[in-house]
């Protein structure tokens, strides 16, 4: 067989072996959901690992919900602690951000 031949052959089975594993990797993928809750924190439930500047992760204690400071005030971020309650205002209502600029 000549090389070409083995080449495109190679290519193809890569290719391939490339879909099926996206495919496998998408079915078994992990769900989060963020809300944005009014006057308040932002919850995250799912599975999600949350990590630091340096990319060390938070030890979340097996929880699969939690929820993050957005107002600055909690002595526990980046989680909340109910700080915001009476002094920090924001109604939460989803929009579209507009198009990603090109590079």
């Amino acid at each position: 067989m000549p090389v070409y031949q083995l080449i495109r052959i190679t290519m193809e089975l890569f290719q391939t072996f490339a879909l099926f594993s996206l495919t496998k990797q998408k079915l078994t993928m992990a769900t989060t959901k963020i809300t944005i809750n009014n006057n308040g924190s932002i919850k995250t439930e799912g599975d999600f690992e949350i990590v630091d500047k340096n990319g060390n992760i938070y030890d979340l204690g097996g929880r699969t919900v939690v929820s993050l400071c957005r107002c600055g005030h909690s002595k526990n971020k980046p989680f909340c602690d109910g700080s915001h309650k009476g002094g920090f205002e924001h109604e939460a209502v989803a929009f579209a951000l507009p198009p990603k600029k090109e590079a």
